[in-house]
């Protein structure tokens, strides 16, 4: 059975979905469509490109995350001047190497820009600082770039998705007036972008599964403290992640989104060892078993 899929943000979190391609695959469910945020956005361009789970599992299991973590050179003999680069350039690593890994995996499978995709069948959402508008790659970029979304780079799309602010230096994009945007992670403003796929009620609609990464359910309801500078910042960037795709997520929605724990493990801890990885698609397999029983109707 064919549907389509919506992959939520989460950083290195995102081991989990290994586990539940592997379920959907079990269960006879072909990804179609897929759209996604940061990691989510990630993942979503494998499944766009035909990656298999076990291949995507074989990618990404023994996968040295340090890789992506690339530093200026300089800042090998001048530790501080991260913090000059932090303060002049946004961020403490370029992610370059990010954006190389993808353009090698995404080209084994033939895909390097968004031509070599079928039309609609990827959906990747960024963060337009300069402009303050959410985009949508490849939709939005002709209309407020004039850039022809055909001829994009799928992996730089997607390293820009997963360009969580002050870790990575933003991305760039260059529109016809020669003004350059600033573009960050797509989660900043919706970290789970299941409305790309509304539903339009039409009983011949492909099923849309929504695939969300959570901590306990329990624990997000619970309001943040707030005593410091600190403590602030968090508070300001998980408001701006959740509130958006919390509102969008209605009753009506909720029997189609798969909720996986992901708990005791930070967004952007790159020295996940193997434990932690095969705990996280274990989650992954075993919630989408769980879920899988009774969808779709």
């Amino acid at each position: 059975m064919k549907i389509d899929g919506v992959f939520s943000g989460g950083g290195v979190k995102a081991y989990a979905f290994i586990g539940v391609l592997e379920s959907l695959e079990q269960k006879g469910l072909k990804l179609e469509r897929a759209a996604g945020t940061s990691a989510g956005a990630i993942m979503a361009s494998f499944v766009a490109a035909d990656y298999h789970a076990e291949e995507v599992k074989a990618l990404f299991y023994d996968l040295e995350l340090k890789r992506f973590l690339d530093p200026p050179k300089i800042t090998q003999w001048l530790p501080f001047s991260r913090w000059l680069f932090l303060y002049f350039q946004l961020g403490l690593y370029k992610g370059d190497r990010l954006e190389k890994w993808l353009q090698v995996q995404l080209g084994k499978k033939g895909v390097h820009t968004f031509a070599d995709l079928k039309t609609g069948y990827l959906k990747v959402v960024v963060s337009d600082l300069s402009l303050g508008k959410l985009v949508v790659i490849p939709d939005d970029l002709e209309r407020i770039y004039q850039i022809n979304p055909r001829e994009f780079s799928v992996a730089k799309a997607v390293r820009m998705s997963a360009g969580f602010p002050y870790f990575f230096m933003p991305g760039k994009i260059m529109g016809a007036n020669g003004y350059k945007s600033i573009i960050v992670d797509g989660g900043l403003l919706s970290n789970f972008p299941l409305w790309l796929f509304a539903r339009k009620n039409a009983k011949d609609d492909r099923p849309v599964l929504g695939i969300k990464l959570t901590e306990n359910m329990e624990e997000e309801r619970r309001p943040q403290s707030i005593s410091n500078a600190f403590d602030l910042f968090h508070a300001l960037f998980s408001t701006m992640k959740q509130a958006h795709d919390t509102r969008y997520i209605s009753t009506t929605d909720q029997p189609h989104i798969m909720f996986v724990p992901v708990e005791k493990t930070e967004t952007m801890d790159f020295q996940l060892n193997e434990e932690r990885r095969v705990e996280l698609i274990q989650s992954g397999r075993e919630t989408a078993d769980r879920f899988l029983k009774h969808w779709p109707k």
